[in-house]
């Protein structure tokens, strides 16, 4: 979830990057369309991974849905600007967030059900609700993320590239997971 809640969190800093015609309330409403494109996709990505993890193992699942959100995190940080690609910055955009709102549904339901499964007897309740401890972790961790930003740099660098920061945190945090999920049994 940090990667989702930086999107929303740096909106107001990219913007006018990927969406330049229009004032500045147009402009936000078009992103915050691309972030409840995120939203829609969950349930599918729950029901594809939910498939992916029957047929193939949590473990197989959890790889490819962390992969995802790297990938996702990771295209958003590099992406080109509307004045540099013109109409394509929105729409790559828009497919980064689809690959995200895909692995956020698929990443929900599995990790529950892995911790589920892993816990020790008559702890599975206390070991399922650390899947929302993180999620709550992820929101503060990009808000945190945001508020030393806003130390460290200007409202115009931000607006011009730091932005692109936490998404790129947020890809190497995502490898992170990737190096770890690699020896879940």
């Amino acid at each position: 979830m940090f990667d989702f809640y930086v999107y929303s969190f740096c909106a107001l800093y990219f913007a006018s990057a990927f969406f330049p015609s229009g004032d500045t309330t147009t402009q936000l409403l078009q992103t915050a369309g691309v972030f409840a494109v995120g939203f829609l996709m969950r349930p599918i990505g729950g029901w594809l991974f939910g498939y992916i993890a029957d047929k193939h193992g949590r473990r197989t699942s959890m790889l490819i849905s962390v992969c995802m959100m790297c990938c996702g995190s990771f295209v958003i940080a590099c992406l080109p600007t509307y004045s540099v690609i013109g109409h394509w910055a929105p729409a790559l955009l828009l497919l980064a967030r689809l690959f995200q709102g895909l692995s956020v549904g698929g990443e929900y339901g599995t990790s529950a059900t892995y911790m589920s499964e892993v816990a020790v007897e008559g702890k599975r309740g206390f070991y399922a609700s650390f899947q929302y401890v993180t999620l709550i972790g992820g929101q503060l961790l990009a808000l945190l993320v945001l508020v030393i930003l806003q130390q460290w740099l200007s409202a115009e660098e931000l607006k011009t590239w730091g932005w692109r920061i936490p998404f790129a945190l947020g890809g190497l945090l995502a490898i992170v997971a990737l190096y770890l999920r690699r020896s879940l049994h």
